[in-house]
Parts: structure tokens; C-alpha cells; sequence
């Protein structure tokens, strides 16, 4: 048994580790990845300490624990349903996607008919109204955090997309800070074309591409 456990242990100790180690994870990606590591570790604890648990039992533990623990991560807050709630209010008919990700962070996904012309960053002054509105949220809910993510199109070659597409989170960021949210909760990153949601074979389709992607997090206090 304590050979089974100090396996285990160790195990635990190298998931949470690598899960806290990853230098290319924002904050919010950070959290949800300890919770993930934290929680498969002592479902394995549990699994294999159970009476006559062996290895599979450890594992469906492990599993079953990170699974929780990626959700624990971040919380759902009445405050975060009650955003959801306002902006799914404020963007209905832009075209603007308003969901609940399953590691419970609020998404904004906002087109390109929305946010950006093909090769610029300047926010569209249709923009500007539905981030007013999601500035005045986030003063709503101080506690959450932002991470601000940008991207392209396949027009353009990669050397002028993946600036183009930080330039876009920058300047979304910028408009916020503007309004009076702390730049300090907002984190920004550029994809450029490398996730794309449609085919960039025709114009319909890389303008679904062209958009910006705005995750909110409210962290479970540990």
C-alpha cells in the first residue's frame, strides 16, 4: 500500500507541476490546469486508497478528479451569469457569440463584420457599443480577469498576421482601459491564421476567421 500511495504521490506532484510550468499559458489557462492537476491527483489518492483499489481504480480517480478540478478552477458565479445575461441582452442581433466555456469562463466571440476589416486593427464604430457595454460588466464584477485573443485570416503572409492579430487584442484591451478597466486584469495574445474556424477558401469564410475571441474568469478562492 504505501508504495501504491507514494507512486501515486509522486505522480500528483509531476502533474501539477507541469501543469503550473507551461510558460506559454495565461493566468486563467494557469488556474484551470492546477485545478486539473490538483484534482487528479487525490482522486487517485482516493482511488487508491480505497479498499481493495488497484491501479484502474487510481486511474478512474485521477480522471474523474481532474475533470472536477479543471471546473473548480474557475467559478460561476451569480455575478458571472448576470454578465453572460447583460451581454448576451447587448449583443443580440450583432452577431456576436455570448457562451459559458465548460471550464466555466465567460466567451465573447466577435466577427469580423463586428470588429476588423481585412488588414486593419482599428475598432469598427459598431464595436465600440457592444464594448462599452462589456466595460461597464467588468466594473460590474471586479474579480474577474480578461485574456484578449486576436486573429486572422489566411490573407497576408504569417510575418504580417500574427502582429496584426496581437495589434487587434491590444487595441480591444486599449479601448477597455479606456473606459475605466484596469489594464492589469486584461491579458492579450495574437494567433494570427493559425485557428481557424472556417475555410479561408472564399470570402465568407475568412471573415469568420477575421474576429477576436474575449474570455472573462472569476477564480475560485483557494
Amino acid at each position: 500500500m504505501y508504495s501504491k500511495l507514494t507512486k501515486t504521490a509522486v505522480a500528483a506532484t509531476i502533474v501539477v507541476m507541469t501543469a503550473t510550468g507551461c510558460a506559454d499559458m495565461s493566468a486563467t489557462q494557469r488556474g484551470t490546469a492546477q485545478g486539473a492537476g490538483i484534482g487528479a491527483g487525490l482522486g487517485a489518492l482516493i482511488g487508491a486508497t480505497t479498499s481493495g483499489g488497484g491501479g484502474g481504480r487510481a486511474t478512474r480517480g485521477a480522471v474523474i478528479g481532474g475533470a472536477l478540478g479543471a471546473v473548480a478552477g474557475n467559478v460561476w458565479s451569480k455575478r458571472m451569469e448576470q454578465q453572460k445575461q447583460t451581454m448576451e441582452q447587448a449583443t443580440r442581433g450583432t452577431g456576436v457569440q455570448v457562451s459559458q466555456t465548460s471550464d466555466n469562463r465567460l466567451k465573447l466571440e466577435i466577427p469580423s463584420d463586428v470588429s476588423f476589416d481585412t488588414g486593419r486593427s482599428d475598432i469598427k464604430s459598431n464595436f465600440q457599443p457592444v464594448l462599452d457595454r462589456f466595460a461597464n460588466t467588468l466594473q460590474d464584477n471586479p474579480a474577474t480577469t480578461v485574456t484578449i485573443i486576436g486573429h486572422t485570416d489566411s490573407t497576408g503572409t504569417p510575418d504580417i498576421n500574427q502582429p496584426l492579430s496581437v495589434d487587434r487584442a491590444a487595441r480591444t484591451r486599449d479601448y477597455l482601459a479606456g473606459r475605466g478597466v484596469n489594464p492589469g486584469r486584461i491579458t492579450i495574445e495574437g494567433r494570427g491564421e493559425r485557428e481557424p474556424i472556417a475555410s479561408n477558401t472564399d470570402a465568407s469564410s475568412r471573415a469568420r476567421n477575421r474576429r477576436v475571441e474575449i474570455y472573462v474568469a472569476e477564480r475560485g478562492q483557494g
